[in-house]
């Protein structure tokens, strides 16, 4: 029988690459295990408190703040699952 890695006890998640929220944490909303290939990282990400406009922003000042968080962090965004943008961009926008 195979264990459980004990990065994702301590972060407190079900598995590798899926988020969850982290209401207790003094500064970051979420939490994620990441996973690619041999690579695995805890990242935290999400500024506690502050929404995003989610998947289906409805307003047009939702629809532009998701278009300025999607231009800002870009570069950030596009290294992939072992970056703190990918999973807010995911999650949060």
């Amino acid at each position: 029988m195979k264990q459980k890695d004990s990065r994702l006890a301590r972060a407190g998640v079900s598995g590798f690459n899926q988020p969850k929220r982290t209401p207790s944490h003094p500064t970051k909303s979420h939490v994620v295990v990441a996973k690619e290939g041999d690579k695995i990282k805890t990242i935290r990400f999400g500024q506690q408190g502050v929404s995003g406009a989610g998947a289906n922003p409805k307003s047009a000042s939702e629809k532009a703040r998701q278009k300025s968080f999607k231009a800002r962090h870009k570069r950030n965004i596009d290294l992939g699952k072992m970056s703190a943008a990918y999973w807010a961009d995911k999650v949060k926008w």
